[in-house]
Protein backbone atom coordinates (compact mmCIF):
# COMPACT_ATOMS: atom_id res chain seq x y z
CA UNK A 1 0.00 0.00 0.00
CA UNK A 2 1.12 3.53 -0.44
CA UNK A 3 0.47 4.10 3.34
CA UNK A 4 2.84 1.53 4.29
CA UNK A 5 5.13 3.05 1.38
CA UNK A 6 5.60 6.35 2.63
CA UNK A 7 5.54 4.89 6.51
CA UNK A 8 8.84 3.37 5.66
CA UNK A 9 9.90 5.92 3.35
CA UNK A 10 9.62 8.34 6.45
CA UNK A 11 11.35 5.63 8.62
CA UNK A 12 14.27 5.49 6.78
CA UNK A 13 14.85 9.13 6.25
CA UNK A 14 14.88 9.63 10.09
CA UNK A 15 17.09 6.54 10.51
CA UNK A 16 19.05 8.10 7.93
CA UNK A 17 19.05 11.18 9.67
CA UNK A 18 19.63 10.26 13.31
CA UNK A 19 23.00 8.73 12.11
CA UNK A 20 24.06 11.76 10.38
CA UNK A 21 23.37 13.82 13.84
CA UNK A 22 25.10 10.99 15.78
CA UNK A 23 27.90 10.88 13.61
CA UNK A 24 28.34 14.74 13.30
CA UNK A 25 28.35 14.77 16.98
CA UNK A 26 31.45 12.11 16.85
CA UNK A 27 32.63 14.85 14.13
CA UNK A 28 32.77 17.41 16.96
CA UNK A 29 34.89 15.47 19.32
CA UNK A 30 37.03 14.34 16.78
CA UNK A 31 37.63 17.84 15.82
CA UNK A 32 38.24 19.14 18.91
CA UNK A 33 40.88 16.64 19.42
CA UNK A 34 42.44 17.60 15.94
CA UNK A 35 41.92 21.15 16.52
CA UNK A 36 40.00 22.00 13.45
CA UNK A 37 36.44 23.00 13.40
CA UNK A 38 33.96 20.44 12.74
CA UNK A 39 32.84 22.05 9.72
CA UNK A 40 35.54 20.17 7.46
CA UNK A 41 34.58 16.75 9.10
CA UNK A 42 30.69 17.81 8.11
CA UNK A 43 31.42 18.82 4.47
CA UNK A 44 33.67 15.53 4.38
CA UNK A 45 31.11 13.25 5.86
CA UNK A 46 28.40 14.98 2.80
CA UNK A 47 30.86 14.15 0.33
CA UNK A 48 30.98 10.38 1.40
CA UNK A 49 27.02 10.05 1.19
CA UNK A 50 27.15 11.60 -1.91
CA UNK A 51 27.29 10.33 -5.50
CA UNK A 52 31.31 9.73 -5.45
CA UNK A 53 30.37 7.53 -1.85
CA UNK A 54 27.49 6.24 -1.14
CA UNK A 55 25.72 7.01 -4.46
CA UNK A 56 23.13 9.85 -3.45
CA UNK A 57 22.89 12.19 -5.81
CA UNK A 58 21.67 16.04 -5.14
CA UNK A 59 22.33 19.01 -7.33
CA UNK A 60 19.21 21.42 -5.81
CA UNK A 61 21.51 24.40 -5.56
CA UNK A 62 18.02 26.55 -4.80
CA UNK A 63 17.21 24.38 -2.03
CA UNK A 64 20.49 24.47 -0.43
CA UNK A 65 20.48 28.08 -0.81
CA UNK A 66 17.30 28.49 1.28
CA UNK A 67 18.20 25.97 3.57
CA UNK A 68 21.24 27.31 3.61
CA UNK A 69 20.11 31.17 4.68
CA UNK A 70 17.49 29.56 7.24
CA UNK A 71 20.55 27.44 9.30
CA UNK A 72 22.92 30.94 9.15
CA UNK A 73 20.15 32.35 10.17
CA UNK A 74 20.15 29.94 13.54
CA UNK A 75 23.84 29.80 13.69
CA UNK A 76 24.22 33.21 13.85
CA UNK A 77 21.56 33.91 16.74
CA UNK A 78 23.35 31.29 18.66
CA UNK A 79 26.56 33.34 18.21
CA UNK A 80 24.82 36.80 19.22
CA UNK A 81 23.43 35.23 21.81
CA UNK A 82 26.10 34.01 23.41
CA UNK A 83 28.13 37.67 23.01
CA UNK A 84 28.09 39.74 25.73
CA UNK A 85 27.32 43.64 25.25
CA UNK A 86 30.32 44.55 27.75
CA UNK A 87 32.79 42.44 25.32
CA UNK A 88 31.70 44.16 21.86
CA UNK A 89 31.21 47.65 23.46
CA UNK A 90 34.39 49.11 23.35
CA UNK A 91 35.14 47.76 19.84
CA UNK A 92 31.93 48.25 18.17
CA UNK A 93 33.61 50.97 16.03
CA UNK A 94 36.28 48.83 14.67
CA UNK A 95 34.35 45.99 14.20
CA UNK A 96 31.80 47.86 12.40
CA UNK A 97 34.04 49.47 9.91
CA UNK A 98 36.22 46.26 9.64
CA UNK A 99 32.99 44.31 8.77
CA UNK A 100 32.37 46.63 5.80
CA UNK A 101 34.81 48.92 4.41
CA UNK A 102 37.32 45.59 5.32
CA UNK A 103 35.13 43.52 3.22
CA UNK A 104 34.97 46.17 0.40
CA UNK A 105 38.81 46.64 0.06
CA UNK A 106 38.76 42.47 0.45
CA UNK A 107 36.36 42.11 -2.35
CA UNK A 108 37.86 45.04 -4.55
CA UNK A 109 41.70 43.28 -3.93
CA UNK A 110 39.72 39.19 -4.68
CA UNK A 111 37.88 40.78 -7.49
CA UNK A 112 41.22 42.08 -9.05
CA UNK A 113 42.80 38.78 -8.38
CA UNK A 114 40.10 36.67 -9.91
CA UNK A 115 40.25 39.03 -13.29
CA UNK A 116 44.16 39.16 -14.13
CA UNK A 117 45.06 35.81 -12.33
CA UNK A 118 42.10 33.38 -12.57
CA UNK A 119 40.98 34.83 -16.04
CA UNK A 120 37.56 35.43 -14.78
CA UNK A 121 35.17 37.75 -16.67
CA UNK A 122 34.65 40.90 -14.51
CA UNK A 123 30.87 39.91 -13.14
CA UNK A 124 32.76 36.45 -11.94
CA UNK A 125 35.75 37.86 -10.23
CA UNK A 126 33.78 40.55 -7.78
CA UNK A 127 30.81 37.43 -7.25
CA UNK A 128 34.11 35.44 -5.68
CA UNK A 129 35.52 38.17 -3.65
CA UNK A 130 31.91 38.98 -2.54
CA UNK A 131 31.60 35.43 -1.60
CA UNK A 132 34.85 34.83 -0.03
CA UNK A 133 35.37 37.73 1.63
CA UNK A 134 33.01 37.68 4.73
CA UNK A 135 34.48 35.25 7.56
CA UNK A 136 32.32 33.15 9.62
CA UNK A 137 30.76 33.17 12.75
CA UNK A 138 30.17 29.21 13.19
CA UNK A 139 33.70 28.63 12.68
CA UNK A 140 35.55 31.96 14.55
CA UNK A 141 32.90 31.17 17.54
CA UNK A 142 34.48 27.45 17.92
CA UNK A 143 38.16 28.06 17.70
CA UNK A 144 38.66 30.86 19.24
CA UNK A 145 36.43 30.62 22.29
CA UNK A 146 38.47 27.79 23.20
CA UNK A 147 41.31 30.48 23.43
CA UNK A 148 42.01 33.01 26.39
CA UNK A 149 42.13 36.03 23.79
CA UNK A 150 42.73 39.20 24.95
CA UNK A 151 39.33 40.60 25.43
CA UNK A 152 39.75 43.43 22.78
CA UNK A 153 41.16 40.87 20.27
CA UNK A 154 38.19 38.42 21.05
CA UNK A 155 35.20 41.18 20.64
CA UNK A 156 36.61 42.24 17.70
CA UNK A 157 36.63 39.32 15.80
CA UNK A 158 33.14 37.92 17.72
CA UNK A 159 32.15 41.40 16.45
CA UNK A 160 33.27 41.75 12.85
CA UNK A 161 32.08 38.09 11.96
CA UNK A 162 28.71 38.55 13.27
CA UNK A 163 28.47 41.70 11.11
CA UNK A 164 30.32 41.14 8.21
CA UNK A 165 27.46 38.67 6.51
CA UNK A 166 25.12 40.92 5.83
CA UNK A 167 27.43 43.16 3.70
CA UNK A 168 28.89 40.02 1.70
CA UNK A 169 25.34 38.96 1.33
CA UNK A 170 24.00 42.78 0.02
CA UNK A 171 26.60 43.00 -2.49
CA UNK A 172 26.10 39.00 -3.37
CA UNK A 173 22.67 39.70 -4.47
CA UNK A 174 23.50 43.20 -6.30
CA UNK A 175 26.07 41.36 -8.59
CA UNK A 176 23.64 38.52 -8.84
CA UNK A 177 20.81 41.13 -10.06
CA UNK A 178 22.39 42.65 -12.44
CA UNK A 179 21.99 46.17 -11.08
CA UNK A 180 25.49 46.74 -9.87
CA UNK A 181 25.84 47.01 -13.58
CA UNK A 182 22.70 49.77 -14.70
CA UNK A 183 22.15 51.50 -11.26
CA UNK A 184 25.16 54.40 -10.14
CA UNK A 185 27.39 53.99 -7.86
CA UNK A 186 25.95 56.51 -5.38
CA UNK A 187 23.05 54.00 -5.48
CA UNK A 188 24.71 51.30 -4.96
CA UNK A 189 26.38 52.74 -2.08
CA UNK A 190 23.20 54.50 -0.57
CA UNK A 191 21.47 50.70 -0.79
CA UNK A 192 24.18 49.22 1.08
CA UNK A 193 23.69 52.36 3.78
CA UNK A 194 20.15 51.74 3.84
CA UNK A 195 20.46 47.74 4.34
CA UNK A 196 22.93 47.90 6.90
CA UNK A 197 21.07 50.81 9.09
CA UNK A 198 17.62 49.87 8.58
CA UNK A 199 18.82 46.00 9.64
CA UNK A 200 20.66 47.11 12.53
CA UNK A 201 17.62 49.63 13.67
CA UNK A 202 15.25 46.57 13.36
CA UNK A 203 17.25 44.67 15.26
CA UNK A 204 17.93 46.97 17.84
CA UNK A 205 13.99 47.74 18.22
CA UNK A 206 13.01 44.00 18.43
CA UNK A 207 15.58 43.27 20.78
CA UNK A 208 14.81 45.73 23.19
CA UNK A 209 11.26 44.74 23.22
CA UNK A 210 12.11 40.94 23.80
CA UNK A 211 14.47 41.72 27.01
CA UNK A 212 11.75 43.78 28.27
CA UNK A 213 9.18 40.84 27.51
CA UNK A 214 11.03 38.21 28.87
CA UNK A 215 11.88 39.74 32.14
CA UNK A 216 8.20 40.51 32.66
CA UNK A 217 6.57 37.49 31.63
CA UNK A 218 5.94 34.09 33.53
CA UNK A 219 5.72 31.45 31.06
CA UNK A 220 4.06 27.90 32.15
CA UNK A 221 7.24 25.95 31.10
CA UNK A 222 10.78 26.67 31.30
CA UNK A 223 10.84 25.02 27.18
CA UNK A 224 9.11 27.85 26.24
CA UNK A 225 11.25 30.43 27.15
CA UNK A 226 13.97 29.40 24.60
CA UNK A 227 11.42 29.16 21.69
CA UNK A 228 10.32 32.49 22.87
CA UNK A 229 13.72 33.91 22.76
CA UNK A 230 14.20 32.21 19.09
CA UNK A 231 11.06 33.36 17.94
CA UNK A 232 12.14 36.94 18.60
CA UNK A 233 15.19 36.88 16.67
CA UNK A 234 13.52 35.12 13.77
CA UNK A 235 10.81 37.91 13.87
CA UNK A 236 14.00 40.43 13.70
CA UNK A 237 15.01 38.61 10.54
CA UNK A 238 11.78 38.19 8.54
CA UNK A 239 10.73 41.74 9.41
CA UNK A 240 13.79 43.42 8.38
CA UNK A 241 13.80 41.18 5.41
CA UNK A 242 9.98 42.39 4.51
CA UNK A 243 11.69 46.02 4.41
CA UNK A 244 14.19 45.28 1.84
CA UNK A 245 17.15 45.66 4.45
CA UNK A 246 19.84 43.25 6.02
CA UNK A 247 18.06 40.24 8.05
CA UNK A 248 21.29 38.74 9.34
CA UNK A 249 22.62 42.40 11.09
CA UNK A 250 18.84 42.41 12.20
CA UNK A 251 19.78 38.58 13.93
CA UNK A 252 22.79 39.64 15.35
CA UNK A 253 21.84 42.55 17.04
CA UNK A 254 18.77 41.08 18.47
CA UNK A 255 20.55 38.13 19.67
CA UNK A 256 23.31 40.37 21.17
CA UNK A 257 20.46 42.67 23.23
CA UNK A 258 18.45 39.03 24.24
CA UNK A 259 21.58 37.53 25.28
CA UNK A 260 23.01 40.60 27.22
CA UNK A 261 20.07 40.68 29.11
CA UNK A 262 18.36 39.48 32.31
CA UNK A 263 17.06 36.75 30.71
CA UNK A 264 14.67 33.91 32.55
CA UNK A 265 15.97 30.89 32.57
CA UNK A 266 19.30 31.58 30.34
CA UNK A 267 20.86 28.64 30.45
CA UNK A 268 18.03 26.71 29.25
CA UNK A 269 17.89 29.62 26.58
CA UNK A 270 21.94 29.52 25.84
CA UNK A 271 21.53 25.19 25.83
CA UNK A 272 18.63 24.99 23.32
CA UNK A 273 20.40 27.51 21.44
CA UNK A 274 23.76 25.94 20.76
CA UNK A 275 21.70 22.57 20.40
CA UNK A 276 20.20 23.95 17.64
CA UNK A 277 22.88 25.44 16.03
CA UNK A 278 25.34 22.49 15.99
CA UNK A 279 21.80 20.82 14.27
CA UNK A 280 21.71 23.66 11.55
CA UNK A 281 26.19 23.22 11.12
CA UNK A 282 25.85 19.43 11.09
CA UNK A 283 22.87 19.51 8.14
CA UNK A 284 23.84 22.61 6.20
CA UNK A 285 27.69 21.20 6.07
CA UNK A 286 26.66 17.85 4.80
CA UNK A 287 23.89 19.28 2.82
CA UNK A 288 27.11 21.41 1.09
CA UNK A 289 28.95 18.16 0.87
CA UNK A 290 26.32 16.71 -1.03
CA UNK A 291 26.03 19.49 -3.17
CA UNK A 292 29.71 19.11 -4.15
CA UNK A 293 30.74 17.63 -6.92
CA UNK A 294 33.78 15.35 -6.44
CA UNK A 295 34.93 15.06 -9.74
CA UNK A 296 34.90 18.34 -10.61
CA UNK A 297 37.12 19.52 -7.93
CA UNK A 298 40.70 18.48 -8.85
CA UNK A 299 39.86 21.43 -11.52
CA UNK A 300 40.00 23.74 -9.31
CA UNK A 301 42.74 23.09 -6.99
CA UNK A 302 45.14 25.50 -8.27
CA UNK A 303 42.82 28.40 -8.68
CA UNK A 304 41.70 27.82 -4.91
CA UNK A 305 45.29 27.90 -3.95
CA UNK A 306 45.97 31.24 -5.59
CA UNK A 307 42.51 32.50 -4.64
CA UNK A 308 43.16 31.41 -0.84
CA UNK A 309 46.83 32.59 -0.70
CA UNK A 310 45.64 36.11 -2.15
CA UNK A 311 42.89 36.36 0.17
CA UNK A 312 44.82 35.14 3.04
CA UNK A 313 48.53 37.06 2.52
CA UNK A 314 46.60 39.75 0.58
CA UNK A 315 43.18 40.68 0.83
CA UNK A 316 42.58 40.18 4.04
CA UNK A 317 45.97 41.59 5.67
CA UNK A 318 45.31 44.89 3.74
CA UNK A 319 42.03 45.38 4.70
CA UNK A 320 42.92 44.69 8.68
CA UNK A 321 45.47 47.31 8.37
CA UNK A 322 43.63 50.01 6.65
CA UNK A 323 40.61 49.61 8.99
CA UNK A 324 42.20 48.29 12.51
CA UNK A 325 45.75 51.19 12.63
CA UNK A 326 43.17 54.24 12.93
CA UNK A 327 41.77 52.89 16.20
CA UNK A 328 45.53 51.74 17.96
CA UNK A 329 45.39 48.37 16.94
CA UNK A 330 48.95 47.50 17.55
CA UNK A 331 50.88 45.30 14.88
CA UNK A 332 50.78 41.93 16.79
CA UNK A 333 47.14 42.41 17.32
CA UNK A 334 46.48 43.22 13.27
CA UNK A 335 48.85 40.06 12.65
CA UNK A 336 46.59 37.97 14.85
CA UNK A 337 43.25 39.61 13.22
CA UNK A 338 44.31 38.36 9.75
CA UNK A 339 45.22 35.13 10.48
CA UNK A 340 42.13 34.27 12.59
CA UNK A 341 39.75 35.38 9.72
CA UNK A 342 38.37 31.74 9.09
CA UNK A 343 36.08 31.08 6.56
CA UNK A 344 33.31 28.24 6.65
CA UNK A 345 29.71 27.99 6.26
CA UNK A 346 28.98 31.83 4.47
CA UNK A 347 31.12 31.44 1.91
CA UNK A 348 30.34 28.36 0.37
CA UNK A 349 26.10 28.88 0.83
CA UNK A 350 26.97 32.73 -0.84
CA UNK A 351 28.21 30.56 -3.46
CA UNK A 352 24.84 28.98 -3.83
CA UNK A 353 22.95 31.92 -4.40
CA UNK A 354 24.55 32.70 -8.54
CA UNK A 355 24.43 28.96 -8.52
CA UNK A 356 20.87 28.75 -7.45
CA UNK A 357 20.32 31.47 -10.59
CA UNK A 358 22.30 30.02 -12.96
CA UNK A 359 24.25 32.87 -13.21
CA UNK A 360 27.41 32.32 -15.96
CA UNK A 361 30.48 30.65 -14.07
CA UNK A 362 28.84 30.25 -11.10
CA UNK A 363 29.51 26.34 -10.80
CA UNK A 364 33.76 27.67 -10.91
CA UNK A 365 32.76 30.10 -8.27
CA UNK A 366 31.24 27.35 -5.96
CA UNK A 367 34.25 24.90 -6.55
CA UNK A 368 36.73 27.14 -6.12
CA UNK A 369 35.07 28.46 -2.73
CA UNK A 370 34.61 24.60 -1.76
CA UNK A 371 37.99 24.10 -1.85
CA UNK A 372 39.15 27.25 -0.60
CA UNK A 373 36.99 26.84 2.43
CA UNK A 374 38.05 23.38 2.65
CA UNK A 375 42.29 23.90 2.18
CA UNK A 376 42.70 27.20 3.91
CA UNK A 377 40.37 26.27 6.86
CA UNK A 378 42.22 23.32 7.97
CA UNK A 379 45.50 25.11 7.79
CA UNK A 380 44.56 28.19 9.56
CA UNK A 381 42.49 27.10 12.36
CA UNK A 382 45.09 24.28 13.70
CA UNK A 383 47.86 27.10 13.83
CA UNK A 384 45.78 29.63 15.80
CA UNK A 385 46.72 28.71 19.43
CA UNK A 386 50.23 28.70 18.61
CA UNK A 387 50.05 32.75 16.52
CA UNK A 388 48.06 33.70 19.57
CA UNK A 389 50.65 32.61 22.05
CA UNK A 390 53.65 33.69 19.57
CA UNK A 391 51.81 37.48 19.37
CA UNK A 392 51.29 37.53 23.10
CA UNK A 393 47.54 37.69 22.39
CA UNK A 394 46.61 35.82 25.25
CA UNK A 395 45.85 36.69 28.46
CA UNK A 396 46.05 35.04 32.14
CA UNK A 397 43.57 32.73 33.42
CA UNK A 398 41.28 34.48 35.49
CA UNK A 399 38.58 33.61 37.75
CA UNK A 400 34.75 32.90 36.35
CA UNK A 401 32.39 35.46 36.05
CA UNK A 402 30.18 34.96 38.13
CA UNK A 403 26.46 33.24 36.11
CA UNK A 404 23.02 34.26 37.58
CA UNK A 405 20.33 32.64 35.90
CA UNK A 406 16.74 34.15 36.82
CA UNK A 407 13.10 32.78 36.60
CA UNK A 408 9.98 34.06 37.20
CA UNK A 409 7.53 33.22 40.09
CA UNK A 410 4.19 33.70 38.76
CA UNK A 411 1.35 35.14 41.10
CA UNK A 412 4.08 35.49 43.42
CA UNK A 413 6.17 38.83 42.13
CA UNK A 414 9.38 36.84 42.98
CA UNK A 415 11.81 34.85 41.32
CA UNK A 416 14.12 32.12 42.08
CA UNK A 417 17.94 32.88 41.29
CA UNK A 418 20.50 29.86 40.37
CA UNK A 419 24.11 31.12 40.67
CA UNK A 420 26.84 28.70 40.45
CA UNK A 421 30.28 29.33 42.66
CA UNK A 422 33.14 29.22 39.76
CA UNK A 423 36.98 28.49 40.27
CA UNK A 424 38.28 31.17 41.99
CA UNK A 425 35.64 33.49 42.98
CA UNK A 426 35.28 35.17 46.96
CA UNK A 427 32.25 33.44 47.24
CA UNK A 428 33.89 30.24 48.50
CA UNK A 429 34.92 30.03 52.12
CA UNK A 430 32.64 32.46 52.96
CA UNK A 431 29.93 31.87 55.48
CA UNK A 432 25.76 32.47 54.56
CA UNK A 433 25.60 34.96 57.33
CA UNK A 434 28.75 37.03 56.19
CA UNK A 435 26.66 37.88 52.47
CA UNK A 436 24.61 40.29 53.92
CA UNK A 437 22.13 40.10 50.79
CA UNK A 438 19.28 43.01 51.10
CA UNK A 439 16.26 42.08 52.41
CA UNK A 440 13.70 40.35 50.42
CA UNK A 441 16.78 37.79 49.32
CA UNK A 442 17.82 34.97 50.46
CA UNK A 443 19.53 31.33 49.89
CA UNK A 444 17.10 28.86 50.55
CA UNK A 445 19.29 25.99 49.25
CA UNK A 446 22.98 24.61 48.32
CA UNK A 447 23.22 21.57 46.17
CA UNK A 448 26.90 20.32 46.87
CA UNK A 449 28.47 17.24 44.93
CA UNK A 450 24.96 15.80 44.20
CA UNK A 451 23.01 16.55 46.99
CA UNK A 452 21.11 19.21 48.94
CA UNK A 453 21.18 20.94 51.69
CA UNK A 454 19.40 23.72 53.85
CA UNK A 455 21.87 26.08 55.01
CA UNK A 456 22.46 27.97 58.00
CA UNK A 457 24.11 30.82 58.89
CA UNK A 458 27.11 29.51 59.84
CA UNK A 459 27.40 27.30 56.33
CA UNK A 460 30.46 28.02 54.36
CA UNK A 461 30.50 28.07 50.46
CA UNK A 462 32.24 25.64 48.80
CA UNK A 463 33.94 26.13 45.03
CA UNK A 464 31.27 24.55 42.31
CA UNK A 465 28.17 24.97 44.52
CA UNK A 466 24.76 25.98 43.54
CA UNK A 467 22.78 28.52 45.64
CA UNK A 468 19.04 28.49 44.70
CA UNK A 469 18.27 32.30 45.84
CA UNK A 470 14.64 33.25 46.19
CA UNK A 471 13.99 36.97 45.53
CA UNK A 472 11.53 39.66 45.83
CA UNK A 473 11.46 41.25 42.28
CA UNK A 474 12.54 44.64 44.37
CA UNK A 475 14.84 42.69 45.10
CA UNK A 476 16.94 41.26 42.39
CA UNK A 477 19.17 43.63 41.75
CA UNK A 478 20.67 44.12 44.77
CA UNK A 479 21.26 40.44 45.01
CA UNK A 480 22.77 40.12 42.07
CA UNK A 481 24.85 42.98 42.51
CA UNK A 482 25.69 41.64 46.22
CA UNK A 483 26.92 38.34 44.82
CA UNK A 484 28.77 39.52 42.07
CA UNK A 485 30.69 41.66 44.18
CA UNK A 486 31.80 39.36 46.71
CA UNK A 487 32.63 36.94 44.05
CA UNK A 488 34.98 39.32 42.86
CA UNK A 489 36.27 40.82 46.22
CA UNK A 490 35.02 39.33 49.04
CA UNK A 491 32.65 40.07 51.66
CA UNK A 492 34.55 43.95 52.45
CA UNK A 493 33.67 44.51 48.27
CA UNK A 494 32.31 47.45 49.33
CA UNK A 495 35.50 49.35 50.76
CA UNK A 496 37.30 48.27 47.29
CA UNK A 497 34.45 50.26 45.55
CA UNK A 498 33.17 47.35 44.05
CA UNK A 499 29.48 47.21 42.96
CA UNK A 500 29.14 44.07 41.31
CA UNK A 501 27.77 45.47 38.18
CA UNK A 502 27.09 42.94 35.34
CA UNK A 503 30.45 42.36 32.86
Amino acid sequence: MNGGLSVSNLDLALLVGAAVVLVGALAVRLGLRLGVPGLLLFLALGMIIGEAGFGLRFDNAALTRDLGLVALVVILAEGGLTTRISTIRPVVIVSTVLATIGVLLSVGVMAVAGHLLLGMQWRSAVLLGAVVSSTDAAAVFSVLRRLKLRSRVRGILEAESGVNDAPSVVIVSLVVSGSWQSDHWWQIVGLLVYELAVGAAVGYLIGRGGRWLLARIALPAVGLYPLASLALIVFAYSATGLAHASGFLAVYVCAVLIGSSRLPHRGSVLGFAEGLAWLAQIGLFVLLGLLAVPGRLPAVILPALVAGAVLTFVARPLAVSACASWFGVGWREQVFLSAAGLRGAVPIVLATIPLADRIPGATRIFDITFVLVLVFTALQAPSLPFFARRLGVLTDTLAGELTVDAAPLDEMNALMIDVAVPVGSRLSGEYVSDLRLPTGAMISLIVRGGESLVPEATTRLRTGDRLLVVTTAEARSAAERRLRAVSRRGVLAGWFGEDGKPD
